[in-house]
């Protein structure tokens, strides 16, 4: 039993495919399910249950796999280390996203590591909230960066920032030229609307409700490009994150009107597993994400 065979193992169980699994270790299927017979061999019990598709971990498979990606993280760190003493930065990040986050706040960040740091690789994945925690449960990242985070069961948060949330509007809607606005404005405006499951809805949902405003929610998305797209053109206005504007509004497409008398933020938290022990890379990593600065309307033009 070595390091890799565990590596092929967790990979497997990861892709949920021998084939995909193999694949990120350029070997064939017959190799991975080579090395996993090994691994049963070994322990005397079955770990994967092959008659099922995907295949299925077994509860000695579950056991394995959790407690591989501990060896895997603690081994791929002694190599971090080893080598940071020579001032060489190497290895591998693997991050996954939600979409508004990851368009607007990764680019910059993940361009200058690579150019900081020309021997590390940085892995991004675009997902919705609910897949970005599995990812990081699982092991599948190392870390994950969400809105509204959530230190559920195994995970815990490092706080990034908060974004502060604007009215959002057609250029030439009648309040797109004020400079604040206060939520009782909104009243009765037809509104486009985040899904009613994702957090940043239901905390808009529930700031409207205290001021005793009322809108009309006449579409509902899961994105925030989507929302963007039907704000442009005059579907309804909309409350959306400060950052995720300042294109349109410097170009000119939309307006975006400060809010005043509540407390709109959006925060946004990196989520790790608890307990892991960062390698030098995730940590530098984890160290540009927190001095990346934040796009402003006033920078919008």
């Amino acid at each position: 039993m070595n390091i890799d065979m565990l590596r092929v193992f967790c990979s497997v169980v990861e892709q949920q495919s021998f084939s995909l699994g193999a694949a990120q270790h350029r070997i064939s299927q017959s190799a991975a399910t080579q090395a996993i017979q090994r691994l049963e061999e070994h322990f005397g019990t079955q770990l994967l249950d092959r008659r099922k598709r995907p295949p299925m971990l077994t509860p000695a498979g579950e056991i394995c796999h959790q407690e591989f990606r501990k060896i895997i993280e603690l081994y791929d760190a002694v190599g971090d280390r080893i080598r940071v003493l020579g001032d060489e930065i190497q290895g591998h990040v693997r991050v996954a996203a939600i979409y508004s986050v990851g368009l607007y706040g990764l680019g910059h960040c993940m361009q200058q590591f690579m150019v900081s740091y020309p021997r590390a690789r940085v892995q991004l994945e675009y997902l919705r909230p609910a897949d970005v925690y599995e990812a990081v449960q699982s092991g599948r990242v190392d870390l994950g960066i969400v809105s509204y985070p959530a230190a559920l069961r195994g995970l815990d948060v490092i706080p990034l920032r908060s974004e502060e949330m604007v009215l959002t509007c057609h250029a030439q809607h009648p309040l797109a030229g004020r400079k604040s606005v206060g939520l009782s404005a909104l009243g009765g405006e037809k509104f486009v609307g985040f899904d009613r499951d994702l957090p940043i809805r239901k905390e808009i949902d529930r700031q409207l409700r205290q001021q005793n405003v009322s809108v009309e929610v006449v579409l509902e998305f899961d994105n925030i490009e989507t929302i963007k797209q039907a704000v442009e053109i005059g579907a309804g206005i909309s409350i959306l994150p400060e950052p995720t504007v300042c294109k349109e509004v410097r170009i000119g497409t939309l307006a975006a009107i400060r809010l005043r008398g509540c407390s709109l933020q959006r925060p946004i938290g990196i989520l790790h597993r608890d307990r892991l022990v960062f390698s030098p890379t995730v940590a530098r990593f984890v160290e540009l994400l927190q001095q990346m600065p934040v796009a402003k309307l006033s920078e919008a033009g």
